[in-house]
C-alpha cells in the first residue's frame, strides 16, 4: 500500500502556524515507513513554490532536502497521466480542479493508490473509475 501526499500536507508539515500542522505531524509520525509516501513532480514543485513564497528560502530548502533524501517517492507525470488528467478535468467541469489535482488523481489511478495524505476537499470529491473513492488522512 502507498499513500499519495498532496501539497496541503507538505505545507502543513512545514508551517508550524498552519491550522493542520498538528494533525499532519501526528499522522506523518505515526505512519512513516520508507517507501510508503508517494507524490508527483507537479506536487513537489507546487509545494516548493508555496513553502518558498510563504515561509522563505530556508524552509523551501529544508523541504527539498527532505524529498531528496528519498523519504518520499517522487513520481514523474507521464504523457498517459496528462491525457487521463485532461479526461478528469472534462468529467468534473463543475469542480475547480487544478492541473496538479488532475495529474495527482491520474497517478493515483495508475499506481492503484487509494489513500491520500491531503487536506484538499477535491480528494474527497473525485471518484476514480478503477479504485473508487480515496481514503483521505488524517480524517
Amino acid at each position: 500500500m502507498n499513500i499519495f501526499v498532496d501539497t496541503g500536507a507538505f505545507y502543513a508539515l512545514a508551517d508550524e502556524d498552519d491550522e493542520y500542522h498538528t494533525p499532519a505531524r501526528a499522522y506523518y509520525a505515526s505512519n512513516f515507513k520508507p517507501g510508503l509516501f508517494v507524490t508527483s513532480e507537479y506536487v513537489f514543485v507546487e509545494s516548493w513554490l508555496l513553502i518558498h513564497h510563504r515561509l522563505g528560502q530556508a524552509a523551501a530548502r529544508k523541504f527539498w532536502d527532505g524529498v531528496r533524501s528519498k523519504v518520499i517517492r517522487l513520481r514523474q507525470v507521464s504523457a498517459q497521466n496528462l491525457e487521463r488528467a485532461w479526461e478528469i478535468l472534462n468529467e468534473y467541469q463543475d469542480q475547480d480542479f487544478s492541473l496538479v489535482d488532475c495529474t495527482s488523481f491520474a497517478i493515483m489511478e495508475d499506481l492503484k493508490i487509494t489513500a491520500a495524505f491531503a487536506f484538499d476537499h477535491h480528494f474527497y470529491v473525485f471518484r476514480s473509475r478503477w479504485v473508487g473513492p480515496f481514503q483521505c488522512y488524517p480524517s
